[in-house]
């Protein structure tokens, strides 16, 4: 099993980055994702959830009208469009992969996303 993101970078207030996850190895169709965000000395927040076929999202307040979630299922892959980013998303951003039965997760690795002028 893999999930792999990609996407992250260095960029300036008010510009945009769109993330992917990866997923492998098992069935992506059948898994509930997320993405979640860790700053550094603070706790891991959830962002972003989209339902295993994509017909239900939902938003941490903090990015909500600026994020979007969605998911390719023939792809096996997530993204995060991310726009209007502000200094404080500057975190690492994960995936998660929560299977819809008996809720087994798996996590990427992560990738960094800086946001500074």
């Amino acid at each position: 099993v893999q999930l792999v993101e990609s996407g992250g970078g260095s960029v300036q207030p008010g510009e945009s980055l769109r993330l992917s996850c990866a997923g492998s190895g098992f069935t992506f169709r059948r898994y509930d994702m997320s993405w979640y965000r860790q700053a550094p000395g603070k706790e891991r927040e959830l962002v972003a959830d989209i339902s295993s076929a994509g017909g239900s999202t939902k938003y941490a307040e903090s990015v909500k009208d600026r994020f979007t979630i969605s998911r390719d299922n023939v792809k096996s892959t997530m993204y995060l469009q991310m726009n209007t980013l502000k200094p404080e998303d500057t975190a690492v951003y994960y995936c998660k992969a929560t299977e819809t039965l008996w809720r087994t997760e798996y996590w990427g690795q992560g990738t960094q996303v800086t946001v500074s002028s």
